[in-house]
């Protein structure tokens, strides 16, 4: 994707640092960081300077590239090292499965070449770019799965920030819609603002104008409004983890939007690659929801009026505040999910189906 006419992805491997797009400063300023050991990768994680799905994942994997490459030389130093960088990287975001896709995959693939440390620290590098590569081809192809399913002018309606930033590229919830738009379909996209973190104001919509998308952001509570009113035609969101039932986790907020879409008769599909997916786990109730610092709901950031960024309290002096960052949508309340692979129902037959296709059949 593009940012003032210049081909970015999310986030990458430049030698033994990683890179990423510094996503707290967005949209008021555009700065890409970089983080040489793989405890600070695991900081960036934690405190979202990097945030979806797909680039948690990818990140998660580019850290353990890092770990192999920091790690002492002895085998038995060397798998310690590995095995204690990932208990870190694993301990950033408890309810994203990509993470722990993207660590896995790269601790394998190191593991496997032992007792060679160069080979093994070799594997570790190709793993983690292995990673990144499939998320951005994922990605893509959602986009051509999704693209059919969208009229002509549609109004659409999404939650949080399911596009390029979120994954490595291309993302999951809006690479349909930038294939329509790229297509001529026109689309127009409804963008909840997403309390408290404000992921569809300050990223989805920045996001949309960089690709020349038509949109306008909302308040979260306004989009059964335009949805009652007939201007919102389908809503598409990502996700963070699907159980293996169908259900699935997203950003706070999301229930209420399937809920309300499915009363009204809407469509309510989710876009994600089958990383998303856990087999393991069974059904949504069992998926960890993190609970996040109460702060994030008393307080905003923001750009004032001088052009300085800081943050404001917009509570009640001594109001506390509770912060799930997840909800759970049953599967019932999800039309299809759009995966690398097509369009499944979110069903426990639908899964299995689709991990079939990706070839991690259960």
């Amino acid at each position: 994707m593009k940012v003032e006419g210049k081909n970015y992805r999310t986030v990458w491997l430049e030698g033994t640092s990683v890179r990423m797009i510094d996503q707290r400063l967005l949209p008021h300023r555009f700065e890409v960081i970089d983080l040489p050991t793989h405890v600070e990768t695991a900081h960036a994680i934690a405190d979202m300077a990097i945030r979806g799905a797909g680039a948690i994942g990818a990140t998660g994997a580019y850290g353990m590239a890092q770990a192999a490459l920091e790690a002492p030389r002895d085998v038995e130093g060397f798998g310690r090292h590995l095995e204690l960088a990932a208990e870190t990287l694993r301990g950033t975001r408890p309810t994203a499965q990509n993470l722990f896709y993207g660590i896995d995959r790269v601790l394998t693939a190191a593991r496997a070449e032992l007792p060679s440390i160069e080979t093994a620290r070799d594997a570790a590098v190709e793993a983690a770019q292995a990673v990144a590569d499939q998320d951005a081809e994922y990605c893509r192809r959602i986009g051509e799965h999704g693209v059919g399913l969208i009229g002509e002018g549609w109004g659409i309606s999404t939650h949080c920030n399911a596009g390029w930033l979120a994954f490595v590229d291309w993302g999951s919830a809006l690479s349909p819609i930038y294939a329509a738009h790229r297509s001529g379909k026109r689309p127009f996209v409804f963008v909840d603002e997403t309390r408290p973190r404000c992921q569809g104001a300050r990223l989805t919509a920045w996001e949309l104008g960089q690709e020349g998308v038509e949109h306008a952001v909302l308040v979260d509570n306004a989009a059964g409004h335009y949805m009652q009113r007939g201007q919102i035609q389908m809503v598409i969101v990502g996700s963070d983890r699907i159980a293996a039932n169908g259900d699935v986790a997203n950003k706070i907020g999301t229930f209420s939007s399937a809920v309300v879409a499915q009363h009204l008769g809407i469509p309510f599909f989710v876009a994600a690659p089958t990383t998303t997916i856990d087999p393991s786990c069974p059904s949504g109730r069992e998926i960890p929801i993190e609970e996040r610092s109460e702060d994030e709901v008393l307080c905003i950031d923001g750009e004032a009026a001088e052009g300085t960024l800081g943050e404001v309290r917009i509570a009640s002096p001594g109001a506390k505040a509770l912060n799930p960052a997840f909800d759970v949508t049953p599967g019932h309340l999800v039309s299809g999910l759009i995966t690398e692979s097509g369009i499944y129902p979110a069903t426990a037959s639908g899964i299995r189906d689709a991990l079939t296709q990706a070839g991690r059949g259960i």
